[in-house]
């Protein structure tokens, strides 16, 4: 005794640095074993026994008993109630107590445990050991119904205070740990929870709604216990089942016999316990479960419901099926919205896993109805958590990949109900619903008021007309706000009805009124429009304000002996000639433009057909003109003023912004095809000039173009790059310098048209070969050409030939540069393609009338000139042919037509541009033979007419040289500088 003594002490000196809290559990251990074994000294000998294994004798009397039970039980009682009312964290060790008392003397233990029980419920009365000897549950539960208290209807669950702000929550967590703790040993004795599971039916049964609220919450949170018990089981018999047929598979010799007989002993009692709990839980489902989730109190409606939601949840292969699904659709219906609110929590919980999709199909067919109205329920709460329970199922049960709802959700904001669903959305913000008696209130005021006011509102007015009429005066000339100034407005209009005896008063004072706001607007806005001053913010303002006051008596009277119109058709001509008008005058163009255009009759909307508008030539015209006018022009970089430096670096972002929101404008108009894609040639042609600002619009611009058409894209396109070489003529003559900027300028646009078409020649190669073959040539056709044969036009032969293939091998000339000492060979073989192309010897071009203008014959969409024969598009547009071999001085173009030397340009650097291919705008630029003749252009003989011209070309080397010359486009090293073409 002493030494087991010593062993406590010295537990409880250890754990004195552990936790504060457990020395109290220590110091009440040692004061409940000392009173344990002082009251049962000589008070009880081995042969006597309790109830139900412990004997049926009486029992022991003595100064220690108190209402015919040990004065320890009260100690014990005492604390189990006090420690579960003050919410104490040391739950388990209090719980262990029990068990040990438990195992001592289980009557005693048990008889502890239902008093506790009777006390959570609030019912002064004890349970004595005579009464739970001899006395049914049904007489124990009536007993302690006649001393219940019943002039109080409070009980620990329903009562308010600090000190039962947590009754609930332990009163919980003490069932869940009391099953928990006594899983592995005395809870398969059937004597402990037989007695605990009958005395909570027998009180949920009670007509005391203390009784039976407390036992309901006991019982379902020592059901949640015993499903969790059952989980545990069932985990364990599927891993000693592996475990056995593991060793069962195994060789004979290898096999442990014992091991199997162990293994299977194991089983039988992981099944028999599985059996004892399944029943239990039987037992309280069906005496009690089945009776409460209906009961009258919804408080007990919603924990059933809510309790059940978790069973299903913890162990869905036992209770996730119709027949306890059907509880909670059943529930559904309740007419308390706080059992709704717990049947879609539950569910909720269920529908957020997706294995459980096929358990859930037939609930979810049988009550998706309910569950969509419950969307509309007047409780907010239940409303939302139904709109989450059918996202969630539409997610569980939807056969879209998650990628796809992925695009659907980005493509949402952009979809056709989008504005719908905003005005849908503010609506329900901006809308405050009245509940019935809140609007059977606000009728009733009305009705009172209007009462109080058709008495005395006739003899106010009478007696302090002239007082109300100065202070709508003082409201109209001191506030400027919308709805103040418009209720001034309609008050005068209420009161001059000429029906009324106060109409001349009314009238006389709103005439007075009108005139000085037009007196006063007609003197500020002289001032305002006066010739050679800037007005200032207040004088801007005075005329804003004067003018809002006439706006709102405007709406209401008739104003037109005050003659505003001239004053205000000044200000309107103002603001057109100096203010923003034009801007928002053509934005709202656009706009008008897009909303009747052609896509007003998509979806099926064919009767709308009558309304669509197709904007004219001249209106497109002067739409482009005010784009050019107000869009691309400079930016004005003058910062003298140090000190407004960052207010008017602001003042130039906003410009720039209001210049931007314009072209887009436009732009939208171009893509959504309102108006001619030619149009944004003009557009196109800035691309370079004004990149920073507007450069991914145009980009965007181009690519939206080119998916519409590509062909007309392509036309638009060379446009562009057409008009700018036809404003570079027109400044500079012919005699152009080639390394001008204006000229680098239109090559480097050309280079980044080329580069938006892509590396795919199969996506672009109609688009490409409509350049070749397009009428553009007929500009070069209209010099007169008069050449000799053997001066052989070289421009045009390499032109032919980069169009043309060598016969089987599918090869690709090139002329890399002409110089009179010479040609280096700079090639590389490439794969040949997988088609064969034939080689034409010659081509013949027809010469169609000139036309009047260069853009009227671009625009023409029939061809009036001969194009040559084509084979499949090549590789590359521009392309540089290979000087042939033995090339006569007399046959040389150059010795016909020789260079300057100021038109030399400098090689191109390469190691300064990008590496690789796919970057934009980064690829090495090919030199146009075409274009690298055109300073040549002048020197060519003019005043030649003739129809046709036969141009005899030169026959193609033998196949090897074919093969020499064949280049590797992608080798940098294999690309000419432009220099060696105009040595």
């Amino acid at each position: 005794m002493k030494k087991m003594e010593d062993n406590t002490t010295l537990v409880f000196i250890v754990d004195i640095k552990a936790n504060k809290h457990q020395i109290t559990q220590a110091v009440k251990k040692l004061y409940d074993n000392d009173v344990a074994k002082t009251c049962k000294k000589g008070k009880k000998g081995p042969g006597e026994k309790g109830k139900g294994g412990n004997g049926g004798g009486k029992p022991p009397s003595g100064p220690n008993r108190m209402n015919g039970h040990h004065q320890q039980n009260g100690v014990e009682n005492m604390m189990l109630f006090e420690v579960v009312k003050m919410g104490k964290s040391a739950m388990q060790s209090v719980v262990d107590d029990w068990i040990e008392s438990y195992k001592h003397d289980r009557d005693i233990a048990l008889l502890d445990l239902i008093n506790f029980f009777i006390q959570c419920s609030g019912c002064k009365g004890v349970v004595t050991a005579e009464m739970f000897r001899h006395m049914q549950n049904s007489e124990i539960i009536r007993k302690m119904t006649e001393e219940f208290d019943e002039d109080s209807g409070d009980y620990p669950l329903t009562m308010a205070g600090p000190q039962w702000k947590k009754f609930k929550s332990s009163f919980c967590e003490f069932i869940g740990v009391l099953v928990r703790q006594c899983q592995y040993s005395i809870i398969y004795d059937e004597y402990m929870m037989d007695t605990v599971i009958s005395l909570l039916t027998g009180l949920s049964d009670s007509q005391v709604r203390a009784f039976r609220h407390t036992s309901t919450l006991a019982a379902m949170k020592l059901m949640t216990a015993l499903v969790n018990v059952a989980l545990n089981l069932s985990i364990n018999m599927d891993n000693t089942q592996r475990q056995y047929e593991a060793e069962r598979n195994k060789m004979i010799g290898k096999r442990a016999n014992e091991r199997l007989e162990l293994l299977l002993q194991k089983r039988k009692e992981l099944q028999e316990n599985q059996d004892e709990i399944e029943n239990m839980m039987n037992a309280i489902f069906k005496g009690v479960f089945v009776h409460r989730y209906r009961d009258a109190i919804a408080e007990i409606r919603a924990i059933c419901i809510e309790e059940i939601g978790i069973w299903m949840k913890m162990y869905s292969d036992a209770f996730l099926n119709d027949s306890y699904l059907k509880y909670v659709g059943w529930t559904m219906h309740d007419k308390q919205g706080e059992v709704r609110l717990k049947c879609l929590t539950a569910l909720q919980g269920l529908y957020y896993n997706k294995e459980l999709n096929s358990k859930l199909e037939l609930f979810t067919s049988r009550f998706k109805d309910r569950i969509v109205s419950m969307t509309l329920d007047k409780e907010y709460d239940v409303a939302v958590q139904a709109i989450k329970l059918l996202t969630l199922v539409l997610q569980l049960f939807s056969r879209r990949d998650p990628e796809e709802d992925g695009i659907m959700k980005r493509r949402g904001r952009q979809g056709p109900n989008a504005n719908l669903v905003k005005t849908l959305v503010f609506f329900f913000l901006e809308s405050e619903v009245l509940t019935a008696k809140e609007k059977k209130t606000q009728l009733d005021d009305r009705t009172k008021i209007t009462e109080l006011f058709a008495v005395a509102l006739p003899q106010l007015l009478a007696k302090h007309l002239d007082a109300l009429l100065r202070q709508i005066r003082n409201i109209v000339e001191k506030h400027t706000d919308t709805d103040v100034l418009e209720a001034c407005s309609k008050t005068y209009h209420a009161l001059c009805n000429e029906e009324f005896t106060i109409f001349n008063r009314v009238d006389i004072s709103r005439s007075q009124l009108i005139d000085e706001l037009a007196d006063k607007f007609n003197r500020l806005l002289e001032d305002f429009l006066q010739e050679g001053e800037e007005p200032d913010e207040d004088d801007a303002y005075q005329v804003l304000s004067t003018l809002k006051r006439i706006t709102a008596f405007h709406n209401a009277h008739d104003l037109s002996k005050w003659d505003l119109f001239a004053c205000n058709y000044k200000l309107l001509k103002t603001g057109i000639e100096n203010g923003d008008m034009p801007e928002q005058a053509f934005t709202i163009l656009c706009d008008i433009l897009m909303i009747f255009s052609h896509q007003i009759m998509s979806g099926g909307r064919d009767m709308l057909e009558p309304l669509v508008y197709t904007p004219d030539s001249s209106l497109q015209s002067e739409l482009l003109s005010f784009i050019l006018d107000h869009v691309f022009i400079e930016q004005d970089d003058d910062n003298n003023s140090a000190d407004g430096q960052q207010e008017e670096e602001a003042s130039k972002i906003a410009a720039l912004h209001k210049r931007r929101n314009l072209l887009a404008a436009f732009c939208k108009l171009i893509v959504y095809s309102v108006v001619e894609m030619n149009t944004a040639a003009d557009i196109f042609k800035q691309y370079m000039k004004y990149y920073n600002d507007y450069g991914d619009i145009i980009k965007e611009t181009m690519s939206k173009t080119r998916q519409i058409d590509k062909i007309q894209c392509a036309k638009t396109l060379i446009l562009s790059l057409q008009q700018l070489f036809n404003e570079m003529i027109q400044e500079n003559g012919y005699n152009f310098d080639r390394s001008s900027s204006t000229f680098s300028g239109i090559k480097e646009l050309a280079r980044r048209f080329a580069l938006t078409f892509g590396l795919d020649q199969l996506k672009t190669r109609e688009a490409i070969a409509m350049l070749h073959k397009y009428v553009y040539l007929e500009k070069f056709m209209t010099f007169q050409m008069s050449l000799r044969r053997e001066d052989v036009w070289l421009p045009l032969m390499s032109y032919r030939n980069s169009l043309l293939a060598g016969g089987d091998d599918d090869t690709m000339s090139v002329i890399s540069g002409i110089s009179s000492r010479g040609s280096t060979v700079r090639s590389k073989k490439s794969k040949p393609s997988t088609g064969k192309r034939k080689v034409v010897e010659g081509m013949q071009l027809a010469l169609t009338e000139e036309s009047s203008s260069s853009d009227s014959m671009w625009l023409s969409r029939e061809q009036t000139l001969h194009t040559p024969v084509m084979m499949q598009t090549p590789q590359l547009t521009s392309t540089i042919m290979r000087e042939p071999k033995r090339l006569r001085p007399e046959d040389s173009f150059m010795s016909v037509y020789p260079m300057q030397t100021e038109h030399h340009q400098t090689p191109l650097d390469y190691n300064r541009r990008g590496t690789s291919l796919m970057e934009d705008d980064e690829e090495p630029i090919v030199e146009d033979v075409m274009m690298s003749s055109e300073g040549r252009i002048e020197d060519l003989n003019e005043g030649m007419d003739f129809d046709t011209m036969d141009i005899d070309l030169p026959p193609s080397k033998n196949r090897r040289e074919r093969t020499e010359l064949k280049p590797d486009f992608f080798d940098p090293a294999s690309i000419m500088d432009e220099s060696v073409g105009l040595i």
